[in-house]
């Protein structure tokens, strides 16, 4: 049986292959695993077949990409008080059989068939292989342990609990209970400290050239990010939000780690922030997968395959100049965010936008036209920003970026925080900081910001802040907040902040009501960007003489009670963990179960 499986496994990976960014396929005749895994062309053409399953339609394509990490205290679905299936888990109304999810291959699914795929990669490189440091069986033995860690690290922040397999399945392995989470983070974080020791550094190698391939700085940042998670808080089968009680994954075992991996990264020097936060997201629209930059690893999508900018870039009604796709705008800022940045964030105008693509004229070409103030965009992914013009119906080819070396100071600041105090995080902090804001700034909104962080409490909360500015819309939100065990506190926050923003009182007592805009030259001199007054806090004079166009922008009619209610209908500190999809439960042979009340 094992033989057959393994036969399947491999053929599904060559055949699957043809649609993504990997290489063609082993013939059958090479089907032999002492063949295959004594081979380097053959062993790296199955370990790209280990990703194949993220390019799957109900996988990370168009499943956990777009689902995961919505809503947050940030971001939300913008059809949030919609009824849809997919909307019903973005306000943690979950259930296990939700028809968006509940299907036999469902991203549950697809993460554990590149699981297996990484598994018998990986005991076929340890047995014919002869992996070693600096070796090319080295580097893709690495690469296997490093894709087997991400799947399962999705699966454990999705659902907590999750079964464990790290060998290839056999007949007496087919069906497993769940294992509890602890376990499995302690393997993860031993195979990725092995892996670090396999693969090279970016552009050390052709191997780790580009961002679709795993590289060193990818793997301690990712084993550094573990180790946080497994850390820190999360709801527990039995009830409760806790930490870990197993000492080997106590803040005083992890925290170290975690730390030296981020120190590793930074004096490598083979990782660095871009110049700019704006030339950061179009080096990712531009499809530059070049190492050795912000980006440590993208999840490698083809044009025909992932959905990044269909589900959040800046929406596009028509196919006009620079789409023949009109989607985006599915997801976006919560409306209080633009507010939150400082009006010299240069984060602020990247992450929020207000606008989309309208209407085309008789010559094809579209118009900015202002959205509303509960329906923002955001703007890290823009079709105006590729190269390629996207064609298909549903799939536009971005890659995902998974990690990028920003996370990796904030991190190290985070940690450094909680060991040694605010004095040692501060540099860290600054580094992310400075990128933010122009040079003229620095003394105020840098140093001086930072230098007044006097107290671990103070610091804690310019991180989590922090975190927000740089990472809304990356749907990387959600896990922080439960680690740090704010999930519920932030979201109830978020609530009270949206309506605060259209009563315009408290913290958004100076924002303005109305908006004046008129259409300006945009880059091909064409009269189609929209210039605005009125955005920015204290913009209050009446601009009508300058301005043509007027709209009311904040006041109780533009953010109604339902919109607000619809960020959760439950309780998210209740709801941390999607429930297992009643199809996998139904076919587990009686071995898998739903914990949390599901």
């Amino acid at each position: 049986m094992k033989k057959i499986l393994y036969i399947t496994i491999l053929v599904l990976a060559g055949f699957l292959t043809s649609c993504e960014d990997f290489l063609d396929a082993p013939s059958q005749s090479t089907f032999d695993e002492s063949l295959i895994f004594s081979n380097v062309i053959l062993t790296g053409q199955a370990v790209d077949g280990i990703k194949e399953p993220m390019g799957q339609t109900n996988s990370y394509r168009g499943r956990f990409l777009p689902q995961y990490g919505t809503n947050s205290d940030l971001e939300w679905n913008n059809s949030s008080d919609g009824t849809s299936t997919s909307v019903l888990l973005a306000k943690y109304e979950n259930s296990a059989t939700n028809s968006w999810m509940n299907s036999s291959n469902n991203a549950w699914a697809m993460f554990y068939a590149g699981i297996e795929r990484a598994n018998v990669c990986i005991v076929g490189i340890r047995k014919y292989g002869e992996p070693a440091p600096g070796n090319e069986m080295g580097q893709l033995l690495g690469e296997a342990l490093t894709l087997r860690a991400i799947y399962y690290a999705d699966l454990l922040r999705a659902w907590g609990d999750i079964v464990a397999r790290f060998e290839p399945i056999s007949a007496e392995s087919l069906y497993l209970a769940k294992s509890d989470r602890d376990v499995i983070y302690k393997q993860l974080i031993a195979d990725l400290e092995e892996a670090a020791t396999l693969v090279a550094w970016p552009n050390e190698t052709e191997a780790t050239s580009t961002t679709e391939r795993i590289n060193k700085a990818f793997v301690k940042g990712l084993r550094a990010r573990l180790c946080l998670v497994a850390s820190g808080y999360s709801q527990r089968p039995e009830g409760g939000i806790r930490r870990s009680t197993d000492p080997e994954l106590s803040v005083d075992v992890l925290y170290p780690i975690a730390l030296q991996e981020c120190k590793d990264i930074e004096e490598s020097g083979k990782a660095q922030l871009e110049t700019s936060f704006e030339e950061l997201f179009r080096l990712l629209n531009e499809e530059d997968i070049s190492a050795g930059g912000e980006s440590l690893w993208e999840i490698p999508f083809n044009s025909g395959r992932g959905r990044v900018g269909f589900y959040f870039a800046v929406k596009h009604n028509a196919i006009d100049q620079y789409t023949g796709q009109p989607q985006g705008g599915s997801y976006g800022p919560l409306p209080f965010v633009y507010y939150d940045y400082d009006v010299k964030d240069q984060r602020r105008d990247v992450t929020c936008v207000p606008y989309e693509y309208g209407d085309v004229d008789g010559d094809g070409i579209a118009k900015q036209e202002l959205r509303s103030l509960d329906n923002w965009c955001f703007g890290k992914w823009r079709y105006e920003w590729m190269t390629r013009r996207v064609t298909s119906t549903n799939d536009d080819g971005l890659n995902k970026m998974y990690m990028r070396y920003a996370e990796v100071l904030l991190m190290a600041a985070e940690i450094e925080n909680e060991l040694n105090g605010p004095a040692a995080a501060a540099p860290y902090l600054k580094q992310i900081r400075k990128r933010a804001f122009a040079q003229a700034d620095w003394s105020t909104k840098v140093d001086a910001y930072v230098d007044a962080l006097s107290t671990k409490e103070l610091m804690f909360d310019a991180i989590v802040k922090e975190h927000g500015f740089e990472f809304t819309g990356e749907m990387e939100r959600k896990m922080a907040l439960i680690r740090w065990n704010l999930l519920g506190t932030k979201m109830a926050e978020a609530k009270v902040k949206m309506d605060n923003l259209r009563n315009q009182t408290g913290e958004y007592a100076d924002v303005p009501s109305n908006l004046y805009f008129r259409y300006v030259a945009d880059e091909d001199g064409l009269q189609t960007k929209l210039e605005i007054y009125g955005l920015n806090r204290g913009e209050t004079e009446d601009m009508s003489s300058e301005y043509p166009s007027f709209m009311e922008w904040v006041g109780p009619d533009q953010i109604d009670d339902p919109k607000i209610a619809s960020l959760y209908t439950y309780n998210p500190d209740d709801y941390q963990f999607w429930p297992i999809w009643q199809n996998f439960i139904d076919n587990s042979n009686g071995m898998l179960t739903n914990d949390y009340g599901y």
